[in-house]
């Protein structure tokens, strides 16, 4: 049997942009996921989400894992790159951008190295 723990390491090894937030990215349930993920989508690559309000188990023992008390949360090939204010913080000054696209790519060149 998997533990919550086992799922959230799955989940943030198997996705290279995982955004943990309130809601979905099309219907966000609070401002601060709102606001993270508009500044994720700005950024023209697709990402994965967990809605934590759905896995109760995982927003319980995620910020453990973490060490980062609040959501969203924003991984990137496996590093926490932080919350919504550093998200925007990034977004802001032009470093979200390529982080994302540079892990897109990276991602992308697995695959069809693995095909």
């Amino acid at each position: 049997m998997s533990t919550t723990l086992d799922n959230i390491q799955r989940q943030i090894s198997e996705n290279p942009i995982l955004i943990y937030m309130k809601g979905s990215p099309q219907l966000p349930q609070c401002g601060f996921s709102a606001r993270t993920v508009q500044a994720l989508m700005s950024c023209g690559e697709r990402f994965a989400f967990v809605n934590i309000l759905d896995n109760p188990d995982i927003r319980t023992e995620l910020p453990k894992f973490a060490n980062w008390p609040t959501f969203p949360q924003l991984w990137v090939e496996g590093e926490l790159v932080g919350g919504c204010d550093i998200v925007l913080e990034m977004h802001g000054n032009g470093e979200l951008e390529p982080l994302i696209k540079q892990a897109a790519e990276r991602a992308r060149q697995q695959e069809e190295g693995q095909a």
